[in-house]
Formats: structure tokens, sequence, C-alpha cells
């Protein structure tokens, strides 16, 4: 039985962290839309995830803040300050990080890593009280539309995840992705 608590709730995040640290997998509201979750370092959660979607290959994930993300990213200077420049809200940002930031199984060609830091209060004070990285990524089984409902969530998904952080209907539109790449931006979606 999937556990369903309000963004809101006082516990939320405790219970959201116990979630992810045992491995599991988690629905919760972005600024933009509901995304999937897990430790970014558990594999076998990842794959769970990747099952889930019917897909593989690279995930993002949300950041606590831009000090955080420098930390991560493997660039010169100039060029984190670039990509800490385009970070922030309804953005995704596709860099370089270094090793052992997330599991090699999301990141992309080259080591890179799709970061978003939404403005949610949910996901700010998520990122900030867990010590991985989260993954993100829309609540959907490939080449369907993203699900905004949580009831409609939970009737898709109710034998796969463990818990759903709840704000309603969430019917934003997806993240823009800027890719970083030899000193300069391609959008990959806007």
């Amino acid at each position: 039985m999937v556990e369903r608590i309000n963004w809101d709730n006082a516990g939320a995040v405790i219970k959201t962290c116990e979630v992810l640290k045992k491995g599991g997998v988690i629905v919760y509201p972005t600024d933009t839309l509901y995304g999937f979750g897990c430790d970014a370092k558990n594999e076998q959660a990842i794959n769970t995830i990747n099952t889930i979607k019917n897909r593989s290959g690279p995930m993002s994930v949300i950041a606590p803040s831009k000090y955080a993300v420098e930390t991560w990213l493997k660039l010169p200077g100039s060029d984190k300050k670039d990509v800490l420049k385009k970070l922030g809200g309804f953005t995704t940002v596709i860099a370089p990080v270094k090793d052992k930031i997330v599991s090699k199984n999301i990141s992309g060609k080259n080591q890179t890593l799709g970061i978003r830091i939404p403005v949610h209060p949910f996901c700010q004070k998520l990122s900030q009280n867990y010590s991985n990285p989260i993954t993100t990524t829309s609540v959907n089984r490939n080449k369907q539309d993203p699900l905004t409902n949580p009831d409609e969530i939970i009737k898709e998904f109710s034998q796969e995840i463990q818990l759903i952080i709840e704000d309603g209907i969430i019917a934003g539109v997806a993240s823009t992705i800027y890719l970083f790449e030899k000193n300069k931006w391609t959008v990959l979606r806007s």
C-alpha cells in the first residue's frame, strides 16, 4: 500500500528521507510536474524507476543550492559560473560532474548530469535534508503524458512506489533543458 502525505505535513521530509535511505521510490511535487525520486547513488532504486518508466539512460537530480552544485561540477571556474547562472526555477542544466556524485547509471555522455533547483518548498527542504542527490523524472511510462493528479498516479503506480507526497493537481510544463558542452550552450528542450 502506498503511503500518502501532504507536502506541508510536519513529518513529510523525515518520512521521505526514511523511504529513500531504504532504497524506495517516491513521487513528489516539483514546481513543474510530479517527479519520481530515489537516491541517485542507489543503483537498485534507479533500476526500479527505469523499469517503471520502461526506459533507461540519464536522469536528472534536484539540488539543494547553487553552492552544492558548485562542489559537484567538474569545470573550470568561469564555466562553473556560467552553469550556476542558468540554474534555478524552471531550468535543468546538463554539465560534467565529478566522480561518485551519482550512480553512473544516471550519468550522461562524458559523465554529465542533469541538475535542477526547483523552487517548490518541499524540494528545497528534502534536498537540504537528504545526504545524496535525489532523482527527478516525470511520472509516466515511456511515451505517455506525465500524470498530474495524485489519485491517477496512485491508480497507475501503486504497486511500484512506496510513498507519494501530494500537492494537488500539478499541471505545469516540463523544465527547459540546457546542455553545457565545449564552452557553449545547447537547448535540448524548451
